[in-house]
């Protein structure tokens, strides 16, 4: 096709290219050849045509990346915080001047609308205050006679950063802001589904000002990249954003290596409950948005929706209104707000779904999608889209109630009481993101506390968060917590030094 994207590694501020898919330029000193050929193909999920051609990082190139890592770690530790800072800001400057560009990639790539791309303002504001925030506190303390002591904060080293393919720059700038900040030096792969705009930004890392080695970009999967970052001996901390299953091959791959910090956000399967008294058109609103935002491609969506049986018509309704009002189509272009989903495999797995919750229970909307994608992009348009789906009566031990689908379905389930639904929205392995809807303060204050979810959203629903609080989910939705003020904890070490000097007394 016109245009294709030949996207390469970027190791020690250099392109690390695949003679695979080098084409037509001479080597220059920028220029450094892979120790893999290997390459794989991107296709655009909405139109199905091959959009690039995507280097996959072979277990040297990760040793390399590692090793490029290492080399820059004393001399970035080594400067004042507001040194590092400063190509952090003009990387901030570089994506919010490039967000039209990032977008467009990002709709290309996996299927997200344009018209709903907010991840260059977010990656502006991460990449904007770690740029101010690194200065890391100790503590000292006169509480030993005869002793000084005090702790410092200092960086692990060489810090690994796997992330997801649904917002692929978000990750990308709330992982590697702090990390780096903090003084590490980073190696990041970008998911196989969704690698043009890390891409994208590499390109920018030597002109925004930071030297050699501090950030190294691969691309690649999971099973040879993912996994050579997880076992490395020489990589001290690990932060994972992706599925449950795969965060357990991570933890497993740690505990058998060099016992590497891992910090994971993972999987979710929101509930959201509704009771009698919610205003129900903005409880309807605000779940329908958190479930087919994204085409339900959000680790934090609504996708268990509990309605007290009195209200249960009305509130269907008004969910059906807004789930059949959505604009479906083209990701490119700005109207549309219902995009694919990311690549045929994903299509293929939310299908499955559909078709066990038509067994299980009742379908209520959609259940269709665009014929002409069950294929292997042989020659033929790909629209993988998933138009939204509303199941009701659902067992609770159904899988489609269980497990995450990553697709714009939602079960909708009635309750009678506050201590019945509680049980249900607990009674899973997820604890990510729970929303409640009531006008009853008192009852806001007590289901809160009483929900397993690392976040909880009170007449409002996924994605509304805070800068400035806590990131992350209980049980099997993660560990560790990302934020502003949340996120340099995971990139630095503490350590306790002790002084013995004659003379000095307790406090």
């Amino acid at each position: 096709m016109d245009n294709l994207i030949e996207a390469q590694l970027f190791i020690n501020n250099k392109v690390w290219f695949s003679a695979k898919i080098w084409t037509g330029i001479d080597m220059v000193s920028q220029l450094v050849p892979s120790s893999s050929n290997e390459t794989f193909d991107l296709y655009a999920p909405y139109s199905g045509k091959l959009i690039a051609k995507v280097a996959e990082a072979s277990v040297d190139d990760v040793d390399s990346a590692v090793a490029a890592a290492e080399t820059a770690f004393p001399a970035w530790s080594a400067l004042s915080p507001i040194e590092r800072g400063k190509p952090l800001k003009k990387l901030a400057e570089m994506v919010l001047a490039r967000k039209d560009e990032l977008a467009n990639l990002e709709a290309l790539s996996m299927g997200k609308p344009v018209g709903d791309y907010f991840d260059a303002g977010y990656a502006g504001v991460q990449f904007n205050y770690f740029g101010e925030a690194a200065y890391a506190q100790g503590n000292t303390s006169l509480n030993t006679p005869g002793f000084l002591n005090m702790s410092l904060r200092q960086p692990f080293g060489v810090v690994a950063i796997i992330i997801p393919w649904n917002a692929p720059l978000v990750f990308f700038s709330k992982k590697v802001g702090p990390a780096i900040a903090a003084g590490n030096t980073v190696v990041l792969k970008s998911s196989e589904k969704a690698p043009l705009t890390s891409w994208k930004v590499s390109q920018w890392i030597t002109e925004c000002g930071f030297p050699p080695g501090v950030i190294n970009i691969l691309s690649g999967h999971g099973h040879i990249s993912g996994s050579a970052m997880a076992s490395h001996m020489r990589i001290r901390a690990l932060s994972f954003t992706g599925s449950t299953r795969t965060g357990r091959a991570i933890q497993i791959a740690s505990a058998q290596s060099n016992l590497k910090k891992v910090v994971f956000e993972l999987g979710g399967k929101g509930p959201a409950l509704i009771f009698e008294d919610a205003d129900l058109e903005e409880a309807a609103k605000g779940t329908e948005h958190s479930i087919n935002g994204q085409s339900g491609q959000t680790c934090m969506a609504n996708s268990r929706v509990y309605v007290q049986e009195s209200v249960k018509e009305r509130f269907i309704e008004a969910f059906k209104k807004f789930a059949s009002s959505r604009r479906i189509g083209d990701p490119t272009d700005p109207i549309v707000n219902h995009g694919p989903q990311a690549d045929k495999v994903q299509y293929d797995t939310v299908l499955r779904y559909i078709a066990i919750g038509k067994e299980t229970g009742n379908l209520l909307l959609g259940g269709g999608s665009n014929e002409p994608a069950r294929n292997n992009y042989a020659g033929a348009k790909g629209n993988l889209t998933v138009h939204p789906v509303i199941f009701t009566d659902q067992p609770e031990d159904s899988r489609v109630v269980k497990e995450e689908i990553f697709g714009p379905v939602v079960v909708i389930n009635v309750f009678k009481t506050e201590e019945e639904v509680i049980a249900k929205a607990n009674d899973t392995e997820f604890g990510l993101y729970a929303s409640l809807w009531t006008k009853d303060l008192e009852r806001a204050l007590r289901v809160s506390k009483k929900l397993e979810s690392g976040m909880v959203g009170v007449n409002c629903a996924s994605p509304t968060g805070s800068w400035d609080l806590p990131f992350g989910g209980y049980k099997g939705s993660g560990t560790g917590r990302e934020s502003l003020l949340e996120s340099m904890e995971h990139y630095l070490e503490h350590k306790s030094i002790y002084f013995k000097v004659s003379g000095i007394g307790g406090i």
